[in-house]
């Protein structure tokens, strides 16, 4: 899955969070002003890669994210993963808990909301 340049992103965040707009309508919450060729040109270039689809209504386009923001976030955090951490899920954590500084407490409530999506295994291997 490509990468979003910033602009692409922001029109991205749009439709995810309020589903299918017109042009203007991106243009109007767009987060920074934003003449409409450059709008138009990310619409565009986000159709011809698949993550945005359009369908005409009279004389108007309406857009509609096709990628699902959860699948784009996953392949951006497996890119950054793989570049940064050199493939390595756990190099990432312990970056961002020694980054964020997380209390004691924190930290046990990270390990409890973990053994809820995956019980700790046995020394058998197999899942308690």
């Amino acid at each position: 899955m490509p990468r979003f340049t910033p602009g692409e992103l922001n029109v991205m965040r749009l439709l995810w969070e309020l589903g299918e707009l017109k042009p203007s309508q991106i243009q109007e919450h767009y987060p920074e002003p934003i003449k409409n060729p450059a709008l138009r040109s990310y619409l565009t270039i986000l159709v011809e890669k698949g993550h945005v689809a359009r369908r005409k209504v009279g004389k108007v386009y309406l857009y509609r994210a096709v990628t699902p923001q959860q699948s784009a976030f996953a392949a951006t955090l497996r890119e950054l993963i793989d570049a940064y951490c050199q493939g390595s899920t756990r190099a990432l954590l312990l970056n961002l808990i020694r980054r964020e500084k997380f209390s004691a407490a924190e930290l046990i409530e990270l390990k409890r909301l973990a053994d809820e999506e995956h019980p700790p295994r046995s020394r058998s291997g197999r899942r308690r």
